[in-house]
């Protein structure tokens, strides 16, 4: 694991303008984390009531769960003008709409909805 994370901390000296780049460190950071959530840390767990409750002390006193913000689309579109990139909008307004069933918030990152 630690050779892991070593080449991806290599990564993270890409050019801050290389916005793919970045998001695929961004998402293999995620992926790693939900591996480390539901397989590592779930099979450490404790066994015992005391042990457990100095686990979730710890996790209180040193700021709670650890949980990784998605940023929302409107975030992402901020400070970016439309009218300078009409193109773009029309590439953008292409796209077929989402069905009914699927929620933005959940997309967004609403950590609410984070298991």
């Amino acid at each position: 694991m630690d050779m892991e994370l070593e080449g991806r901390q290599s990564q993270a000296d890409l050019p801050s303008s290389n916005s793919l780049k970045l998001l695929e460190l961004l998402r293999t950071i995620e992926a790693l984390h939900r591996e480390i959530r539901d397989d590592l840390f779930q099979q450490s767990l404790p066994d015992n009531r005391q042990a457990l409750y100095a686990l979730v002390r710890d996790i209180e006193a040193k700021g709670g769960w650890p949980y990784i913000h998605r940023m929302k689309l409107q975030t992402l579109l901020q400070g970016w003008d439309a009218e300078d990139n009409l193109d773009m909008v029309d590439d953008l307004n292409s796209f077929p709409p989402l069905p009914e069933s699927e929620d933005l918030t959940e997309l967004g990152g609403d950590p609410a909805a984070e298991p």
